[in-house]
């Protein structure tokens, strides 16, 4: 049996030190030397010299948090949210927005040169996005707290379980400015609603959603009280038992290009709409589709990329592992009147050297997986039979891992861009064209 090893932890947590920043790690942390150790430190910025609490001390490295600013980076600005640094959504409200996409290339950049040994990248313009009111999608949680006899709601507290009583959100669309207030007194209204579990809100492009999941039975009654206020509030209700498929009296939908994708609130769907649109655009203008292309699109979800590539190309197929995405990927070429995409449910982690939809003729690859990559994928396909390769990646570490295959299968990294999906977030989405040499 294979032994696994790792680190054991040391003796320092809640020690309290003063260090220097060099930069920031892939997740926003400031990066650090102290005694011979790296550490990283959330809440910190390069240039800074800051005061920290370790929260977790190994042989090699340590994690921190940043007590007291001593000398502040000029970058360094003060957050918009009442919530920051208890709630956690965004980690990165006090790096001044225009300095985000600049520490999150370099960030690239050294991943990059570490795993596949590229230095230089060929860097276009981002794809920037407004930082405030930009999320149209996001999933509240609940608590009943049995001593106040009152339902609380808000978002979790960053690496924890607790729940931040959240007042106004101010990366939510404008429809959803008053949810909190609002939906406290409409779900604390009546006994039977202290069931909700989570709410999910969406904003589509033919009303706003609101999913309630509940986990006992609410009367029809109670439900059309709340369908009425929700009603006045301009929201779309949804219910959710957990047990059958949810009711939509219209499913939600958005428009791209001209084409019309229909989703159920379980789906994944980009939640940065102006984002996700000119991501589609540069996917189209990098990839200069001629009519004659038959393109392999894996992690395809809904559609979103297949469907606009179908437009261009001569064939379309994408596979995805989810069902219910499947099937509204297939109703959504239907609805458009697209017949020349295909859509396969297949289990991506699978061996799939016999699988139905895998075609010698297919010359270009499109992927856009989860934050766990495409390497395994990647190690099993004959990338020599495809021209180019467009990988939309939402971790940094698996995209520059797996660039470093198809580097090796004879490409060329031609183009690649930020996407500023989640501004104030350590997240990071990039976009890579890799052409064959």
């Amino acid at each position: 049996m294979a032994q696994i090893f790792r680190a054991k932890k040391t003796s320092g947590k809640g020690e309290v030190m003063e260090v220097g920043i060099d930069s920031l790690d892939h997740q926003g942390r400031g990066v650090a030397k102290y005694k011979g150790k790296v550490g990283f430190i959330e809440g910190a910025l390069p240039g800074e010299r800051v005061k920290i609490r370790v929260s977790q001390q190994k042989a090699k490295l340590f994690e921190g948090v940043v007590e007291k600013v001593i000398t502040a980076s000029e970058q360094r600005v003060d957050a918009f949210c009442p919530h920051y640094q208890q709630c956690g959504g965004c980690s990165l409200q006090h790096l001044d927005k225009s300095a985000q996409l600049g520490h999150k290339q370099l960030a690239v950049e050294k991943l990059f040169s570490k795993f596949s040994g590229t230095d230089v990248l060929p860097w276009a313009n981002p794809i920037k996005s407004d930082g405030r009111h930009y999320r149209r999608a996001a999933r509240i949680a609940t608590y009943f707290d049995k001593k106040e006899k009152v339902l609380k709601l808000g978002f979790r507290a960053a690496k924890s379980k607790k729940l931040v009583d959240v007042v106004d959100c101010g990366v939510l669309t404008q429809v959803y400015q008053s949810v909190f207030v609002d939906l406290r007194e409409i779900l604390n209204s009546h006994s039977q609603l202290r069931s909700v579990s989570h709410i999910q809100l969406c904003e589509a492009d033919n009303a706003p959603y609101v999913l309630l999941r509940h986990t006992k039975a609410i009367d029809d009654e109670v439900k059309q009280g709340v369908h009425t206020q929700f009603e006045q509030k301009g929201w779309r209700v949804v219910w959710d038992d957990g047990n059958e498929e949810p009711y939509y009296s219209a499913l939600p939908e958005y428009q791209v290009g001209g084409t019309e994708f229909q989703f159920r609130l379980n789906n994944f769907i980009q939640v940065n709409a102006a984002v996700n649109s000119a991501m589609l655009d540069q996917a189209l203008n990098w990839l200069e589709l001629t009519g004659q292309e038959k393109v392999l699109d894996l992690f395809c979800g809904i559609g979103n990329f297949s469907l606009l590539f179908a437009k261009q190309a001569k064939q379309v197929i994408g596979v995805e592992g989810v069902a219910s995405s499947v099937a509204m990927a297939t109703q959504n070429a239907h609805t458009n009147n697209i017949d020349n995409a295909q859509f396969f449910q297949f289990d991506l982690t699978q061996e799939m050297a016999s699988a139905q939809w895998f075609s010698q003729e297919l010359d270009t690859l499109v992927l856009d997986p989860s934050r766990t990559g495409a390497y395994d994928v990647l190690k099993q396909l004959p990338l020599g039979q495809f021209n180019q390769v467009l990988y939309v990646s939402c971790d940094p570490v698996t995209l520059a891992r797996d660039s470093a295959l198809i580097l090796q299968a004879g490409f060329t990294a031609s183009k690649v861009a930020l996407m500023d999906m989640f501004p104030h977030t350590g997240h990071i989405e990039t976009m890579a064209l890799f052409q064959r040499r």
